[in-house]
């Protein structure tokens, strides 16, 4: 098994960990606080910092990365350490002001980011964004750690920093049914800063050394700026596809912005582990070969990582539109979330899985253009994208509700993906499109089979199960077994060779573990 594939398996455990203690976190906020008003907030105001750090620190920290690699080449480790301690404290120095804008001008965040809220629930919004806003300062630093770390073959640890994330919110939102409401967001804050805390000691021992060196007129720094300014806007426009949707959400009657919020969250647990895993192992390699020139590895490597996205996405798509009832159920029904929650929250799902697999393999041509430090492409898409899902917002809300915000988010997804592959064709000629296509046919065939057995099956043991937990976890672990068994041959027969390397990772790791 090949370097990359490890560390994109070993990525893909960590993020496993960090993402079901997550999904953990979120039956705690169910179980307390259902899909009601407070959970409204907290939910909505919870992504306020990680939403302006999406625009900015993730933006600087993903240009930092092929930068880092040119730089080492040209001038050395030192230089390189250097360039990491000035963007470090970039970083630091842009989001400091803008946790002071936060603060000073708390209404009209707001205001910007939940216009629906009104009356208590928009003063209970302004109390917590004043006290979780400061977190933008942890997240902004973390970001550019874990760059550092990435590039330095360190993939594990960044994928862990959800753990205490998540412990952190836990144990806030237990304390906070006991004593006081505002306790959620200090924890919320104390959460944002053990990501940072948790990545110092490992990047310590990838010989990281912290430096007050700041030099914004540093050759690097100006290339950095050229570049991240069109990334900034791409991830911007990405962050306001999301602003939009919840901004109207908030306009819809209680329950419904957390119902999104709850869907959006298993599709994101499917990102994170497969898509996520893969691409951040995959970013720093495709940043190398470009820089070495060397074509046909840049070329395999686009192809190997869009068909193994596809591979593993395609048939969980299906599979949560075929089955988001009983998987609501089985993981979120519980105290405050009651059957209508359940209701709401798995039709979000089905539309919101309708664009899963767009989602993934975009993440991947994305970096694609980065690695090549063509930042301007997927501004240029994403933008056209933005326009047809503010467009659709708007269109499919009045007779959709907020099912029209989840099937505009799909829509605009898939129209991005279509929008980049015809602009990296221009780019760089050939890129393997059509070997992506035909696995995307031949996956998406064999997933539509099993989606068809795992309802039949479903449908047919529920019915002798009955009502209820044990039934629904019976019914749909036999139906995704009998599914996945059914997916699994199909794609044997249809000879889709990234199949060989998810066994040959799964059995290198069996043996791994006996061995120990």
């Amino acid at each position: 098994m090949s370097k990359t594939a490890k560390a994109a398996l070993w990525i893909m455990i960590a993020t496993m960990l960090s993402k079901v203690l997550g999904l953990f976190r979120e039956l705690v906020i169910g179980n307390f606080y259902g899909t009601g008003k407070l959970s409204d907030v907290f939910l909505y105001t919870l992504n306020i910092p990680g939403i302006i750090v999406a625009v900015v620190g993730s933006a600087i920290a993903t240009t930092y990365i092929p930068l880092y690699f040119e730089l080492k080449e040209k001038k050395g480790e030192e230089e390189a350490l250097k360039f990491t301690n000035n963007i470090i404290n970039i970083c630091a120095i842009i989001t400091v002001i803008i946790a002071i804008l936060g603060l000073v001008f708390t209404e009209e965040f707001v205001k910007i980011f939940a216009g629906g809220f009104s009356g208590d629930k928009f003063d209970l919004a302004v109390d917590f964004t004043k006290i979780m806003i400061s977190g933008v300062l942890f997240l902004g630093v973390s970001k550019i750690l874990s760059s550092y770390l990435q590039v330095n073959d360190n993939f594990v640890i960044p994928g862990l920093i959800g753990i205490p994330y998540n412990i952190i919110i836990i144990i806030a939102v237990v304390i906070s049914t006991k004593t006081n409401i505002r306790v959620l967001a200090i924890g919320a804050l104390i959460a944002m800063a053990s990501q940072l805390f948790f990545q110092i000691p490992s990047a310590m021992k990838k010989s990281f050394k912290y430096k007050p060196y700041l030099n914004v007129k540093d050759e690097t720094v100006k290339q950095l700026t050229i570049l991240v300014m069109p990334m900034l806007i791409g991830v911007g426009i990405g962050q306001l596809n999301t602003f939009v949707d919840k901004a109207l959400a908030t306009t819809l009657s209680d329950g419904k912005l957390s119902a999104l919020y709850y869907a959006g969250k298993l599709n994101e647990f499917v990102m994170a582990l497969f898509v996520t895993s893969i691409v951040t192992v995959i970013y720093p390699k495709l940043a190398k070969m470009s820089n070495t020139k060397n074509n046909s590895g840049f070329v395999s490597t686009i192809v190997t990582s869009s068909n193994s996205i596809t591979l593993v996405v395609m048939p969980i798509a299906i599979g949560a539109i075929v089955l988001a009832d009983p998987i609501v159920r089985i993981i979120f029904q519980r105290g405050a979330f009651d059957a209508q929650s359940v209701n709401m929250t798995a039709m979000a799902l089905r539309f919101f899985s309708i664009g899963l697999l767009a989602s993934g393999i975009r993440d991947v041509l994305y970096r694609v253009f980065y690695s090549i430090s063509d930042t301007k492409t997927p501004m240029i898409n994403g933008s056209i994208a933005l326009l047809i899902n503010i467009v659709l917002n708007f269109a499919l809300i009045g007779s959709l509700d907020y099912i029209g915000l989840a099937l505009s988010t799909s829509i605009s997804s898939v129209v991005t993906v279509i929008l980049l592959f015809g602009s990296l064709k221009k780019k760089v000629g050939y890129f393997g499109g059509d070997k992506i296509v035909k696995t995307v046919l031949k996956t998406f065939g064999s997933s539509m089979v099993m989606g068809a057995v795992a309802f039949f099956v479903f449908k047919n043991i529920s019915a002798i199960m009955g009502i209820g937990k044990l039934g629904d976890i019976v019914s749909t672990s036999v139906a995704v077994l009998l599914g996945a068994l059914v997916y699994t041959v199909l794609i044997m027969i249809l000879k889709v060779e990234e199949l060989d390397l998810i066994f040959d990772m799964i059995k290198k790791t069996k043996n791994k573990l006996l061995k120990r």
